[in-house]
């Protein structure tokens, strides 16, 4: 079974950082093109963090945190983090990890957005992160 799974997330203070991990497990017949991190809070839409090319370093973020957090990816284990430095109240969401597969016999693309959470088609559960003041 195809499964993406959330770890790291928890309760900090304000200029705290968390890491959070994704574990990807189950692909046979597809393989993950590029993963990413978004995230919602109460009454917002769900917003693109942070994502990353597994078939490279290429790396991307959202305004509002870069220069605060890191994706990283580890492809030997299939695993992908988010490293969150300096967290402010306004970072308090529920964490989404996220993939954009292809079929295992397809050549890696680009996508367009990978920032959109359109381009991706499995979801983790999520991991809540809240930042208080």
């Amino acid at each position: 079974q195809v499964q993406l799974v959330e770890s790291g997330g928890g309760s900090v203070q304000a200029g705290g950082s968390l890491r959070l991990s994704c574990t990807a497990s189950g692909f046979i017949d597809s393989k993950i093109n590029y993963m990413g991190w978004f995230r919602q809070a109460p009454g917002k839409e769900r917003e693109g963090v942070a994502a990353i090319y597994t078939g490279g370093i290429t790396t991307y973020y959202g305004d509002s945190v870069k220069g605060r957090f890191t994706i990283s990816q580890d492809n030997a284990k299939n695993m992908v983090y988010l490293q969150m430095n300096s967290l402010k109240p306004e970072d308090t969401a529920m964490y989404y990890c996220a993939a954009a597969t292809i079929p295992i016999t397809a050549p890696v693309r680009a996508i367009l957005y990978p920032l959109s959470n359109h381009e991706y088609n499995l979801w983790g559960q999520g991991t809540q992160v809240t930042v208080s003041s």
